[in-house]
């Protein structure tokens, strides 16, 4: 199974990797070890680029899809040169040969839509946590995407003044500056000694054993973390690297469930 680096240090976007196995409809290719993170956990895969090491770059694919099955499968398609004459020098219409089992490719994450997920992430670790401490409004789903995100949660209905509170609080969380740190733990030591409410443990598969725990500091260094959620996403390594969250809204999605919708203020200041 390929090792998932990006689970012991989520900041790496360059790496080299082993092709492993190779196959066809669509094109993916599986690597002994990847930083590329796949779609899960309300956060979109990585993209970026991969090519083969040692032929001056001119076999080279872009990673258009990261799916995690039994393992992770990279989704590739070759670079088009002539679409894109400054990234490669790949005919269109002779594509390259996929790489085969063996081979050795560097791979390039596409930083800015990575750093933008983790960004969103450690913002919704940060409005979950809130919203439970403040609102007693247990999360029950998010989504994250490169320029918003929205969340769900138990709650009868926010009002107007409920979201500016919302929004305050959170720039706050971030001006502190916290610390945000992840470690392992066997579920069922998890599930025994922490808060499920927060860890929301309990939407992760069964299948899932060994558990990324990621944490945000309490105030002044806290023993007690603000959040402490069980995560394999992508998040920033301090608070204050998320910069300004606005809240875009709310809207009621049942009986008792509210979705909160909110972006990084350089994303609503580019609309």
């Amino acid at each position: 199974m390929t090792e998932r680096l990006y689970l012991a240090d989520d900041a790496v976007t360059a790496f080299e990797a082993t092709v492993e196995r190779v196959l066809s409809d669509p094109d993916r290719i599986v690597l002994d070890r990847t930083h590329f993170y796949p779609t899960g956990g309300g956060q979109p895969h990585d993209a970026g680029t991969i090519r083969v090491v040692g032929d001056g770059g001119t076999a080279r694919w872009r990673v258009v899809d990261v799916e995690m099955r039994d393992t992770v499968y990279h989704e590739i398609e070759p670079v088009n040169a002539a679409a894109d004459p400054d990234d490669g020098a790949v005919d269109a219409d002779e594509p390259p040969a996929l790489p085969e089992p063996g081979t050795e490719v560097a791979c390039e994450i596409d930083a800015d839509r990575r750093a933008a997920h983790s960004r969103y992430h450690t913002a919704q670790h940060l409005l979950s946590a809130l919203l439970l401490d403040e609102f007693d409004a247990r999360t029950t789903g998010n989504q994250l995407y490169h320029d918003r995100a929205r969340l769900d949660a138990e709650y009868d209905r926010f009002a107007d003044a409920d979201l500016d509170r919302i929004e305050a609080r959170l720039n706050e969380l971030v001006a502190d500056g916290r610390a945000v740190s992840s470690y392992t733990m066997d579920r069922e030591t998890a599930e025994a000694t922490l808060d499920t409410d927060r860890t929301r443990i309990d939407l992760l598969p069964d299948s899932i054993e060994e558990l990324r725990i990621v944490e945000i500091a309490g105030a002044d260094d806290a023993n007690e973390p603000y959040d402490r959620t069980a995560c394999a996403g992508t998040h920033v390594s301090n608070t204050a690297d998320i910069g300004e969250v606005v809240v875009t809204g709310r809207e009621t999605k049942g009986p008792d469930e509210e979705r909160v919708r909110f972006a990084l203020a350089e994303h609503v200041d580019a609309d």
